[in-house]
């Protein structure tokens, strides 16, 4: 009770010293929010680079800008560091590291193993831990709090134990750690309580929840239905294909409907760190309950197969011209997984490259956020500078990211077929724009048939 009330009034005082491990596209909004609402902050990562970036200033998350990193700095509340002994310190502590899937599509707990051995050589009694990483059901108590209890540590008496899953959405210009809603569940009432507490202080609007099981559930969720959604869009885009009509017309045209249609949109494939992988997690976790979810199993199956139907449109369009994939000079506009961001994770314009590489054509690719990338032969590919003089000499160019900046009036003027898996020059009338979800067979037929009339 007296270390509930403590860690209590710490938290309602701000005098609670709260840590943060993993300082990547999670963690460092998390500690930049913490510092703005009063707490001193620990940041604690392993990658010594990016702690001496911190320290100098320095950010390399696109979502905390240097400016506001030197605004935390300036405080003297946020102290970065490669050293897992501050952990004694602490009052509060945030894991935030990375959860990704083995080669075999597992889950792969490491880093949040690791974590947890680190904080019982040196964790206190009487402090409040929060798992954000995504993971699956059950993680919590049984990779944390079982873990701790074998110390003769009580939940809910001796440690705090929460699971709040991040919903970050980098390059997102609407909605930040601050404000986007905050899902929380703590293994006792008291952990709950306190979870809430901390983190009703640091973000705008905290929606409890029963268990750490219903928080770890409501993130897979989430993303598994964007999963299903999208891979039946993209299956819609082949039928559309094969069919002779376009896909994006038809998305158009339902979406006129006020009620009962959500729209969702083809593309080359998932990519970032939470679709391609958190309905793995969840399929993986349910098959231990003798159950198989056949949609994310077909869904995974239909996405982790676009960056092939890519290459196949993009084989029947060089077709068009006399050319083959192989000996074609191909040109890929934009690798980062989305929009406006850097990142490259899990994204399809990396498959899409090596298999325009397997089929023998000469690669290079254009984009202004992501600079280069590591190929699977280990070698560094860098993007090409924007010069639509070099632009004009590819066999072809392939959309893959959709960035603001690029010219698409421009880059369809260059006379060099294209093509739109994003349907990025949806207002661009240019015959040699092609777009996934329609067919090139029926376009032929179509343009052959208007020259002759």
């Amino acid at each position: 009770m007296a270390r509930y009330e403590e860690l209590q009034q710490k938290i309602q005082r701000k005098t609670a010293r709260v840590g943060v491990i993993g300082l990547g596209y999670v963690g460092l909004p998390l500690a930049v929010e913490t510092i703005k609402s009063g707490y001193t902050v620990i940041g604690i990562d392993l990658h010594g680079g990016k702690i001496e970036s911190l320290k100098r200033g320095e950010s390399y998350v696109q979502d905390v800008s240097n400016e506001t990193l030197q605004e935390c700095l300036a405080t003297n509340r946020f102290f970065p560091t490669t050293d897992y002994s501050v952990i004694e310190e602490l009052d509060a502590i945030s894991i935030c590291v990375p959860t990704p899937l083995s080669p075999n599509q597992d889950p792969d707990t490491s880093y949040i193993i690791n974590v947890v051995e680190q904080i019982k050589r040196f964790m206190k009694r009487g402090m409040l831990i929060t798992l954000e990483s995504t993971t699956y059901p059950g993680t919590t108590e049984e990779l944390i709090q079982r873990e701790f209890e074998k110390l003769g540590y009580r939940a809910g008496i001796d440690f705090f134990l929460c699971y709040s899953p991040e919903r970050v959405d980098p390059g997102n210009r609407n909605y930040s750690t601050y404000n986007t809603p905050k899902v929380i569940g703590g293994t006792t009432e008291r952990c709950m309580e306190l979870g809430t507490l901390l983190y009703g202080s640091l973000v705008k609007t905290v929606v409890p929840v029963s268990s750490p099981k219903v928080a770890e559930m409501s993130k897979l969720l989430e993303n598994t239905f964007r999963s299903v959604n999208i891979a039946f869009m993209n299956e819609m885009a082949m039928m559309c294909d094969r069919m002779g009509i376009n896909v994006w017309e038809v998305i158009k045209a339902a979406s006129t409907k006020p009620f009962g249609f959500m729209p969702f949109y083809p593309g080359p494939g998932i990519g970032g760190h939470c679709i391609p992988l958190d309905p793995m997690y969840l399929s993986w976790k349910a098959k231990g309950f003798r159950f198989h979810s056949q949609f994310i199993e077909i869904a995974q199956s239909i996405n982790d197969n676009m960056p092939d139907y890519v290459r196949n449109k993009t084989a029947q369009v060089l077709n068009i011209y006399a050319k083959a994939i192989n000996s074609s000079r191909i040109l890929i506009l934009g690798m980062a997984y989305k929009p406006e961001v850097d990142d490259l994770r899990e994204s399809p314009g990396l498959e899409i490259y090596e298999l325009f590489t397997n089929s023998g054509a000469t690669v290079d690719y254009y984009d202004p956020y992501a600079q280069s990338f590591v190929n699977k032969k280990d070698e560094i590919v860098h993007s090409i500078a924007n010069d639509y003089e070099v632009f004009k000499t590819y066999d072809c160019m392939v959309l893959i990211t959709n960035h603001q900046c690029f010219a698409y009036q421009e880059l369809a003027d260059l006379g060099v077929a294209i093509i739109d898996t994003r349907n990025a020059f949806e207002d661009i009338k240019n015959p040699n724009v092609y777009r996934i979800g329609t067919s090139v067979a029926i376009r032929q037929e179509k343009e052959v048939v208007s020259l002759l009339a």
